[in-house]
């Protein structure tokens, strides 16, 4: 190993080589390569299949050998799904997971390591100087190990650090995500809008400003600081409940947002006082907010040791080493870089004012897009497409403009980092050439740069990660506020001893009720500074209530009273405030309960499952069920009859088969008590008596208690022994017996005189039951893309980047890239050339100004050239972003109703948030960053073979292994990651799913089987992530060590292979072929993350050539003054759903006259609707169609539409004012507004005195989720009469609306609208259209009946004189039809 010091032991020849072999092997090859025995962290549950983490020796273990059988796996096989990783090692399980300390003795090892490179370099330069052995004591050998080993061992340790890093985040993930859901099950469910006080919590919640030096999860080197691993793409994508309505959406991974601060905080609480635009708060967005972005900022603020280790062990050991090397300018040249630090601490402190603005740009449109995306039907239907694009694309604008601006100060902000060094080195260099009258050599010049950029790396990491670490503070804190301040149920309360009222609960122990007390949705104390519109609603019982057990219980009473909540009170879903110590409210959980709620809930699982819920499947009450519930039929018409999957949110179901399913579900249990929330409201007449006569007096319910809130009383009533009639104040009006009820309330009995009941009962409802003949999966497969991201979905960015002049974008950009690239070497090569003119001239005779000025120019030019491509690339990246979007939204908006209908909005959604923003950050930043490196890797190998040309067989061999390494990692790594996105959606589905379906969860007490599923979806997620990051690991070791033997190899060649290269020379040349193999692992990663983010263009791209609607042209646009009058004629009009597919109208014609007034009866699935939607071209039709004598197929859609106006079976509201529901552009003054609230019925419902009475600035929750159903429907009455259309359809629109409200609105629409608007109703209620100028009877698609009720009534065979002869109201009917009534 030397030359002048001898071994004592060299007299035994070989026989110590021998020696050391043997005691090589005993002491460091066989415990290295030995495996483990599995140990078990549960002995009594060992994992069937151990990991083979847990069994691998040493080396496997600190180089990850352990996974080469899963990666050659993937290799070989199109797509490597989540049975075929290793399995979980069993303390990563959910029920498993443990705390590990933090690896800082690895760190401190890691820091002095790093030392070893600078070190090897500077003494073998130094020896090549001396020219050889006269002077040198070590061999160079030993300094060319050091140059190759000390890295190598860096990076083992570095990687061992990250492998248990990134284990610790999985960890935390699942134990946060954990700790969410169990305390979400916890918490009270209360419609929340705006409140200033609450106005804080929409922030959102960032990563660091330009944290392009992040935790370094980097797979090149330590310094390499870029945050890969936690920017998963996908892994944190939104699910419907997350994005559908949030105010503040979900930002995905990789969106960079920034914290706010008290100030903002202010501003923010002064907007939400403005009104208007303070947007409703949504509970399950803030929930999944914290398990996405929130937990995201968490784990990644996890590597802080870096900054109190890791950081300053490295500054203080490069600075050491340049004193040791540069004498005192060293610290000349640290003054200099420490003045110079407050002007990054500027640039950032603009960064994160810029960031906050883009953030709410982005908050802005992506509220905006997800608010608009999740009423698209409504957009189409009413003919908004062009506005709402406008709208859209200025809010896109504003977001763009920030985007910009935030990059040009990133931009500002890397190239002064990268300055600030540069000027350490120059004023170093400077003071040691000028000021000490030191020589430069190439010993010095090629270690100190090495330390120069190791302290430059330490720099740009703590001013990189403290940010993150705020950040993770802040949200940390978003967390344990969650945690421990949000409003539990009663039942989760700590109340204060005082506060405790002894009540009369334990004395009703078996009773069914309540009595004397109060019970509101939120446990705020009232106060007198709350106006009376803001109290809340207050259940007042203020007697006994006590429901009969076994029995038949009816609760009725108008729209908005309070009947749903005496069933939330009964489950403990108000808060209970006893009136005195007399008290009570109690509901036996012994024999189980089960709840339906209005809202009808259903799981993303199959029909199947919705209705067992977990219950044993018992075939003969199974088949009961189904029949009672008449679901039998449906299921016929599924392919997969019960294995048929409900999607998201029930996607795939009507109205009344949702509700049917949950009716199901509630009498398959074997709960002795059923709450049955209105679940006659989405049924039509006809199939509500089927469930009275077959399911609510069938065997299955007798003996058990039901209570159910209904308006169809008189359907209701024989089957009732109890009835409870809610006032309007929340106050009991009466209780008794139908009988009693009826004369206690002349309203309710003069409602029950006119209640119809109506439609003759198919009693043939026995279809036998179809076989499931498919698997029932709806179109979900398509988010698992097989291999590689497709060229088309990267051309689509590449188009859009290069805009009109793509040549010249692209020579300009590539051009000044490859210049800054090639700058960047000569600058390093000018250094060396400077060093070696000491040695050729001697001392003294060097200009050291002329070479000084010379390396500044060069530097100069290296940052020209960077800015001038950087903002190139910028603009481009802008107008791509720009570009895609608007394809997108046209795309979009011009979609067909049959594509919305098999498209989860939630697909639509993650389209226009976090693939767009994906789009706007890591598409266009990793195909630049791609591109440069792969310009630098091309200018450094160019400067090594110009060198030494014997050289470019092995620099082309290690960049193809490095290639070919690469493309095995890439391929696993693309299946593992898709894995990983799917294994989270499920995460944030239950997530979503069971929030909306809370109540429920808790009524059937199924909390902990919920908690279990969560589990088991959590350890999927947990054995795809961890797989993800060990993959990292793996590759980041072979390639580093491919990139040591590199630099070792061309060491040796350099020293002992003859070379004719001086010490610069050497110097030069390992630095560039050093930089050359770091960088072969940097691209891979590179390449890697682009092509996962490519997922997002590729998702995009999906959308773009999807089934569209005829576009608007010139020729359709109708007159100015069309439509004058709403004559509606049809001639020959079929209809189909999809273009192959039947017809479900066949040549329907008819003719209505200009302010004819026409209703449309008929069974289920007769056509009412279909007939509704082919008039507005909604799906495939034939026939002709004029309004006002146009032919209406000959028009734009969007000019057919906005004069058309329809009212959906399902009211769609915006989360914001009543005001911006009723008039979304701004179109018209609160006259008009509140004239057609009045003429909707609104004012019949409140009295000016009412505590909760609606204004047109009352706050609408998302999606009107603080409204009943019946005042939603108001709503979107009125909304419909603003718009002044000469032809109004109401497809059902008075469905859930009590009888006296629903004659309200008839009688004022009669009144209101003018002589010649036409009205079409698709009527529940036969009263609602008896005294109709015209009647339309439809059957299995066929019009079979047309003309006035007086005319049909006369036909006894008649469709019509059937149903009315089986009305209970049949006088008062015919009474109407003759104009009497």
């Amino acid at each position: 190993m030397t030359f002048t010091i001898e071994a004592g032991d060299k007299a035994e020849g070989r026989i110590i080589w021998a020696k050391i072999a043997l005691a090589a092997f005993a002491g460091v090859v066989e415990p290295l390569f030995e495996p483990y025995a599995y140990i078990p962290v549960d002995p009594k549950n060992p994992s069937p299949v151990p990991n083979p983490e847990q069994t691998a020796s040493i080396f496997s273990f600190l180089f990850y050998v352990f996974l080469d059988p899963s990666i050659w796996l993937a290799y070989r096989i199109p797509h490597l799904s989540l049975d075929q990783l290793p399995p979980m090692c069993d303390y990563d399980h959910a029920k498993n997971l443990i705390k590990r300390s933090y690896p800082t003795l690895i760190l401190v090892i890691m820091a002095f390591m790093k030392l070893a490179s600078p070190i090897g370099t500077n003494r073998l330069l130094h020896y090549l100087e001396q020219g050889g052995e006269d002077e040198a004591l070590v061999k160079p050998w030993v300094w060319i190990i050091c140059i190759a080993t000390g890295p190598l061992i860096n990076t083992v340790l570095f990687q061992l650090y990250i492998f248990l890093s990134t284990g610790t985040l999985v960890r935390v993930e699942g134990i946060i995500t954990s700790l969410a859901f169990d305390h979400a099950l916890r918490i009270r469910l209360k419609a929340e809008v705006s409140d200033t006080k609450k106005a804080s919590i929409v922030e959102e919640i960032p990563s660091a400003p330009g944290s392009d030096a992040g935790t370094p999860d980097s797979g090149s080197t330590a310094a390499d600081g870029e945050d890969e691993d936690s920017a998963t793409v996908h892994s944190r994508s939104t699910t419907a409940a997350s994005a559908s309505t949030a105010a503040t959406v979900v930002a995905p991974a990789v969106s960079k947002s920034k914290a706010k601060s008290p100030e903002d905080k202010k501003e923010e609480t002064k907007g939400a006082e403005k009104g208007p635009k303070a947007k409703g708060n949504n509970l399950i967005g803030k929930i999944n907010n914290l398990v996405t972005s929130d937990l995201n900022n968490i784990t990644s603020g996890r590597d802080f040791l870096f900054i109190l280790v890791s950081a300053p062990m490295q500054i203080i050991l490069s600075m050491w080493f340049l004193y040791v090397v540069l004498g005192w300018s060293a610290f000349v040249g640290l003054i200099v870089m420490v003045t110079l630090f407050p002007v990054p601490a500027w640039v950032a402190s603009l960064m994160r004012s810029t960031q906050k603005q883009k953030m709410k740009a982005t908050d802005g449109r992506v509220q905006h897009v997800t608010e608009m995306m999740s009423v698209l039907r409504m957009i189409k239907l009413f003919g908004w497409e062009s506005r709402v694009n406008d709208e859209v694309t200025a809010k896109r604008e504003e977001e763009l403009k920030w985007i910009f601006k935030n990059k040009m100060l990133r931009l500002g902000n890397n190239i002064i980092n990268h300055t600030i060094p540069l000027v350490h080195m120059v004023v170093t260099y400077a003071t040691y050439t000028l000021i000490m009258k030191q020589d430069l050599s190439a010993s010095i010049v090629f270690s100190s740069m090495t330390a120069f950029n190791m302290l430059r790396m330490q720099m740009f990491r703590v001013f990189g990660m403290v940010p993150g670490m705020i950040i993770a503070n802040v949200s940390l804190g978003r967390v344990a506020d969650f945690l421990r301040n949000t409003e539990l149920l009663d039942a989760f309360t700590e109340q204060p001893t005082e506060d405790i009222v002894v009540g009369a609960s334990a004395a009703h122990e078996d009773d069914i009720g309540c009595g004397n007390a109060h019970f509101t949705w939120t446990n705020e104390p009232t106060d007198g500074t709350v106006t009376p519109s803001r109290q809340t609603f207050r259940l007042r019982i203020e007697d006994e209530l006590v429901f009969k057990k076994g029995a038949f219980n009816l609760i009725i009473g108008p729209t908005g009273s309070g009947k749903t909540s005496i069933l939330m009170a009964l489950l403990s879903e108000m808060h209970y405030i006893p009136l005195g110590p007399n008290s009570w409210v109690n509901l036996p959980r012994d024999g189980g309960v089960a709840f339906a709620a209005q809202e009808s809930w259903v799981q993303s699982e199959t029909i199947k499952d919705n209705i067992l819920f977990g219950a044993p499947y018992d075939e003969e009450r199974y088949k009961k069920v189904i029949y009672q519930c008449g679901l039998k039929r449906d299921l016929s018409l599924f392919e997969a009859g019960d294995a048929t999957e409900v999607g998201e949110k029930g996607l795939t179901l009507s109205g009344g088969q949702k509700a049917r399913i949950t009716l199901a579900r509630a009498v398959y249990s074997s709960a002795k008590i059923l709450l049955f929330d209105d679940v006659l409201a989405a049924l039509d007449v006809h199939t509500s008596r089927w469930i009275i006569n077959k399911c609510f007096k069938g065997d299955l319910i007798r003996g058990r208690t039901v209570v159910l809130v209904t308006h169809n009383v008189a359907m209701a009533s024989p089957l009732a022994d109890f009835v409870v009639s809610i006032g309007v104040d929340g106050r009991i009006a009466s209780q008794g017996s139908v009988s009693e009820a009826l004369a206690k309330d002349s309203k309710l009995a003069e409602e029950f005189k006119h209640e119809e009941e109506a439609i003759e009962l198919d009693e043939n409802e026995d279809v036998d039951e179809v076989a499931g003949t498919t698997d029932g999966k709806l179109i979900v497969a398509e988010e698992i893309e097989v291999g590689h991201v497709s060229l088309g979905a990267f051309m689509l960015f590449l188009r859009a980047v290069g805009g009109k002049w793509p040549i010249l974008f692209w020579v300009h950009y590539l051009g000044s890239d490859g210049m800054s690239e090639i700058c960047d070497a000569l600058e390093m090569w000018w250094l060396g050339w400077w060093a070696q003119q000491y040695i050729k001239s001697g001392h003294g005779e060097v200009s050291v100004a002329y070479y000084l000025s010379i390396y500044s120019f060069i530097v100069l030019l290296v940052i020209l050239f960077h800015v001038s491509s950087t903002v190139t690339w910028t603009y481009g990246s802008v107008r791509a972003s720009r570009s895609i979007h608007r394809q997108l939204l046209t795309s979009l908006l011009g979609s067909t109703f049959r594509w919305l209908d098999v498209t989860p909005t939630s697909r639509v959604i993650a389209r226009c948030t976090q693939d767009i923003q994906a789009v706007d950050g890591n598409v266009a930043q990793t195909l630049g960053f791609l591109f440069d490196v792969t310009l630098s890797m091309i200018a450094k190998l160019g400067a090594v073979v110009i060198y030494t040309p014997t050289f470019i067989l092995p620099a082309i061999v290690i960049a193809v292994l490095g290639g070919y390494l690469g493309q095995i990692y890439m391929k696993a790594q693309l299946s593992v990651k898709r894995e990983m996105s799917n294994a989270k959606s499920p995460v944030l589905g239950i997530f979503g799913g069971a929030i909306a379906g809370l109540t429920s969860i808790r009524a059937y007490s199924a909390q902990e089987a919920f908690k279990e599923e969560t589990l088991k979806r959590l350890d999927r997620y947990i054995r795809a992530s961890r797989s993800f990051y060990n993959l990292n690991r793996w590759i980041s070791v072979r390639i580093d060590a491919l990139s040591a033997g590199f630099a070792a190899a061309l060491a040796f060649y350099l020293v002992y292979g003859g070379a004719s290269v001086g010490p610069s020379g050497v110097g030069f040349v390992l630095a560039m072929a050093v930089s050359f193999s770091d960088m072969i692992l940097w691209w891979v990663r590179m390449y890697n993350e682009f092509e996962v983010s490519g997922n997002s263009l590729e998702r995009i791209q999906q959308y773009l050539v999807i089934e569209q609607e005829p576009t608007p042209e010139d020729g359709g646009k109708p007159p100015a003054y069309w439509p004058s009058s709403g004559d509606l004629r049809v001639e020959n009009l079929s209809a189909r759903y999809s273009p192959d597919g039947p017809k479900v109208l066949q040549n329907v014609s008819f003719h209505i006259k200009a302010g004819q007034r026409v209703g449309i009866v008929g069974r289920t699935g007769s056509g009412k609707s279909t007939l509704t939607l082919a008039l507005l071209r909604c799906i495939y039709t034939e026939g002709a169609v004029w309004l006002d004598g146009m032919q209406t197929n000959m028009i734009n859609l969007d000019d057919l539409r906005s004069n058309i106006t329809i009212i959906p079976q399902v009211p769609e509201l915006l989360s914001g004012t009543l005001r911006q529901n009723l008039d979304m552009f701004g179109q018209y003054d609160d006259a008009i507004l509140n004239d057609a609230l009045r003429a909707a019925g609104l004012f019949s419902l409140q009295r000016l005195q009412d505590e909760n009475r609606l204004t047109l600035d009352s706050k609408i929750a998302s999606a009107g989720g603080n409204l009943s159903v019946g005042q939603r429907q108001i709503i979107a009455l009125a909304r419909a009469i603003v718009r002044q259309s000469k032809l109004l359809i109401l497809d059902e629109a008075t469905s859930a609306i009590d009888y006296e409200t629903d004659s309200v609105i008839q009688t004022s629409l009669r009144s209101e609208l003018s002589n010649d608007v036409t009205v079409i109703t698709v009527a529940h209620r036969l009263q609602t259209i008896m005294d109709s100028d015209k009647i339309m009877v439809l059957d299995a698609g066929r019009l079979v009946e047309f003309d006035t009720p007086e005319v049909l009534l006369e036909n006894e065979k008649g469709l019509l004189r059937a149903l009315v002869e089986e009305s209970a109201d049949k006088e008062a009917l015919i009474a109407m039809a003759g104009g009497k009534a």
